[in-house]
């Protein structure tokens, strides 16, 4: 949870809290999943992971339908 009434929305923040101003920023526009997702994806092994944990659930998805219609 933020703290609004000791911190203004557009006071300069000092050096000891500048690195949370991103993430305050975020909370405080209520995009804290949009954040997350965008760090997230700018790491090359999460991107990785994400995308081969995905293919894996859509190939797992794709097996099941085409074994429900019979087709092996």
């Amino acid at each position: 949870m933020t703290d609004f009434d000791r911190h203004p929305t557009d006071a300069p923040l000092t050096g000891e809290w500048q690195g949370f101003a991103e993430i305050d920023q975020a909370i405080r526009e209520n995009r804290l999943t949009e954040y997350r997702i965008r760090k997230s994806w700018a790491d090359p092994l999460a991107r990785k992971l994400t995308i081969v944990g995905s293919l894996v659930i859509l190939a797992v998805f794709a097996y099941l339908i085409a074994a429900s219609f019979g087709l092996w």
